[in-house]
């Protein structure tokens, strides 16, 4: 698995981390049972200290995206959140409530707004027919 960060970038870099992992698993770059790289060899690749990945991996631990097999790292999970559906729709409301006020704040109509989430649905493969019983 590939992951890139910037470190110009405002977003702190263990954020990026997680946010690339998880877009690899949500476009299918990554799937479950792969392994993520060691901490060190991560650290290396990116030039980050240690601790920064040590968070990124705790992070994704909680988030439910990875388990640790003492002695044989991290591997992707299929199990997905482990929150209730009210919890997982709570969160997905705020989620998309900050994104559309940044977007105003970009300066983006709603409709440029729709029309850019649809985009990135795309991106991720997402089947626009699948409405599965247990998604939001």
């Amino acid at each position: 698995m590939l992951i890139r960060i910037d470190p110009r970038s405002a977003e702190p870099i263990f954020e990026q981390i997680v946010f690339a992992v998880k877009a690899a698993l949500a476009r299918g770059t990554a799937t479950p049972g792969d392994k993520l790289p060691s901490v060190r060899e991560l650290a290396r690749d990116l030039a980050i200290n240690p601790n920064t990945v040590v968070r990124a991996y705790e992070q994704l631990e909680r988030d439910g995206v990875v388990v640790r097999r003492q002695g044989s790292g991290c591997f992707l999970t299929d199990r997905g959140s482990e929150l209730g559906l009210v919890q997982r729709r709570r969160q997905l409301q705020e989620l998309l409530r900050r994104a559309a006020t940044d977007a105003f704040h970009l300066g983006f109509t709603a409709a440029e707004v729709r029309t850019a989430l649809e985009q990135s649905l795309e991106q991720l493969q997402f089947d626009k027919n699948d409405q599965g019983k247990d998604r939001p």
